[in-house]
């Protein structure tokens, strides 16, 4: 696939990729997402009106 490099050890098992940037960018940022999202898929939740209430006082949202 042109513009994705697999790197790969000794005995040839790979590794780590390389990826183009300027050819998959779109492609980084949804995996990167997705590794994130997964990383926080543990972490406590806070309910919506509980943000909202925050965020309408500190006035970065109207009501």
């Amino acid at each position: 696939m042109t513009g994705i490099k697999f790197v790969t050890n000794g005995k040839g098992q790979p590794t780590a990729v390389q990826i183009d940037l300027k050819r998959h960018g779109r492609l980084w940022e949804d995996f990167y997402d997705a590794l994130v999202a997964k990383q926080r898929a543990k972490e406590p939740t806070v309910p919506w009106e509980t943000v909202k209430k925050r965020l309408m006082k500190a006035g970065k949202l109207r009501g």
